[in-house]
């Protein structure tokens, strides 16, 4: 029985694979039909923001592809815990190979190094290309050891305090994502505004005069930490076993 479920979910990595790779060339050929309409000049920051309407449409595109992901992880997944590791699989082949297929295709970015523009949802997210491949590698990671142990014990499940750590990390690498527009934000008083910025020509003069020069790597890499913490847990346990 053991060994079936293994061959059963190694199948459906491998498709999840397929779906993702897919998924992720996708996403760069909308991304770069995106940039060929309003940044034909060429994507570098400062960048000149999308029209009202554009980022709305930007929005849903997201939230759909998300749900695409999610919807993968639920139906080939039977419990909690492969649910989610199948979708944070999938979400992370998608968002790796989105950049091999930008790379492929146009030849960008020119160094991991490179500032990208990550989400819109629910506000701007940036950073240097590695950042996200980091966090996407550790999705990859994770989701297989969760996968393993539920083949092996159809009762698994993380504890506490491996959720705690693991919730942890996640929300300080997603601080960190969006610190530099969190930051205009509140320094410019548009906290009370926030619904209606995409319309407020200071905040778009400010946001396209904007350039990011600094990642915040230290919090970022204590945020790896704690999900890494997670994982020796994990592992930690199917050694006891």
């Amino acid at each position: 029985m053991h060994e079936n479920n293994q061959i059963k979910y190694r199948e459906n990595f491998l498709n999840l694979s397929i779906f993702g790779i897919a998924m992720g060339f996708l996403e760069a050929i909308v991304v770069i039909y995106v940039r060929q309409l309003y940044y034909p000049e060429g994507f570098e920051f400062p960048l000149k923001m999308l029209p009202e309407k554009m980022i709305l449409v930007e929005w849903i595109r997201e939230i759909s592809t998300i749900v695409m992901l999610v919807i993968v992880g639920v139906i080939s997944g039977r419990t909690f815990e492969q649910k989610f590791s199948f979708f944070i699989f999938t979400f992370g082949i998608w968002d790796i190979f989105y950049y091999v297929a930008l790379k492929i295709l146009i030849d960008w970015p020119s160094s991991f190094l490179t500032w990208d523009l990550l989400f819109l949802i629910p506000i701007t997210w940036l950073g240097p290309v590695i950042a996200p491949i980091i966090c996407s590698i550790l999705m990859i990671f994770i989701s297989i050891i969760i996968v393993y142990q539920t083949s092996k014990d159809r009762d698994f499940k993380l504890n506490k305090l491996e959720w705690t750590f693991l919730l942890a990390g996640a929300f300080t690498i997603f601080c960190t994502f969006i610190y530099d527009y969190l930051n205009i934000i509140v320094k410019n008083g548009f906290i009370l505004k926030i619904s209606k910025l995409t319309s407020d020509q200071k905040f778009v003069s400010i946001v396209e005069s904007f350039t990011p020069e600094k990642f915040g790597w230290s919090a970022f890499i204590a945020g790896v930490c704690l999900i890494l913490i997670c994982i020796l847990s994990i592992l930690k346990r199917k050694m006891k076993k």
